[in-house]
């Protein structure tokens, strides 16, 4: 019996494997990819689990939703990581007319096209403009808008710190009208979550923190933070969820204006962390 163990900050996930499928070092990060007892199978960067097979739509049905939803009609978006393509998967449910993929890790990509394929053929999708560029380089550099913009980053290592800062939010609040994002753990990666709020406060008039269950991830409580705009009438929820006809395992428009309602701690947190500077 061999188990890979994920160690965060004095906490550990153990979860039993049948068999290694991809070790590789790219020239950004290590890869690997297993088949696992219980999830399915699992991508992992650097040590840390970025998916599993069996909960992986509870992360990335939340980072999309919301924000896809939100906006009354999304037609272009950019997504900015995610090489695994699930997150492009749920854009496309919305029936885009385009979608842009910028991915730093072009092994990423492959890799899990060829052993994962969560991606369920959104990869090769035409409307799916796959861009191997620093997330950063590309918005700075790009003359593109888009309706929403969705950073599906991996945990914080040296090519992932720019797209947690002001500059890199800065640049996406010019060109997009709804960003959302992944914000980690608020309560295993707490220095993080309140980097990104402090980070995120310093660029948008208005965001919000909202958070999800992935029984993967650290402690498996999950954070993301949408800003310029939400919407968080139930009803015109329900109509543009009927109209799309979306279909989904873990989103429904009830919980998307339930996450919202943080427990009181991180309501707390997220509140002290607006005046920290």
């Amino acid at each position: 019996m061999e188990w890979f163990i994920e160690k965060y900050n004095g906490l550990a996930l153990m979860i039993q494997i049948k068999k290694r499928l991809v070790k590789k070092e790219s020239k950004f990060q290590k890869i690997e990819i297993y088949n696992t007892t219980d999830f399915g199978k699992m991508l992992v960067l650097d040590g840390k689990i970025q998916l599993t097979e069996r909960d992986e739509a509870f992360y990335h049905e939340m980072l999309v939703h919301v924000p896809m939803f939100s906006h009354k009609n999304p037609k272009k978006i950019l997504v900015i990581g995610g090489g695994d393509g699930a997150s492009v998967r749920e854009v496309i449910k919305h029936n885009p007319d385009e979608i842009f993929l910028v991915e730093i890790d072009r092994d990423v990509i492959e890799l899990s096209k060829k052993y994962l394929k969560v991606d369920k053929g959104a990869l090769d999708d035409k409307r799916t403009k796959i861009i191997i560029e620093d997330g950063y380089n590309f918005l700075k550099e790009t003359k593109e808008k888009f309706d929403v913009i969705i950073v599906d980053g991996t945990d914080p290592n040296r090519y992932s710190e720019r797209i947690i800062k002001h500059e890199f939010y800065r640049i996406c609040n010019k060109k997009c009208e709804i960003f959302a994002t992944q914000s980690q753990s608020p309560f295993q990666q707490k220095d993080y979550f309140i980097s990104m709020i402090k980070e995120i406060k310093k660029s948008f008039d208005f965001f919000k923190p909202y958070i999800g269950f992935v029984p993967s991830y650290p402690s498996g409580l999950w954070s993301y933070i949408i800003a310029k705009y939400v919407e968080l009438d139930l009803e015109v929820l329900k109509k543009r969820f009927n109209e799309r006809d979306v279909k989904t395992c873990y989103y429904k428009p009830e919980l998307h204006v339930a996450c919202f309602e943080l427990p009181r701690w991180l309501e707390e947190l997220s509140k002290s962390s607006y005046q920290l500077r």
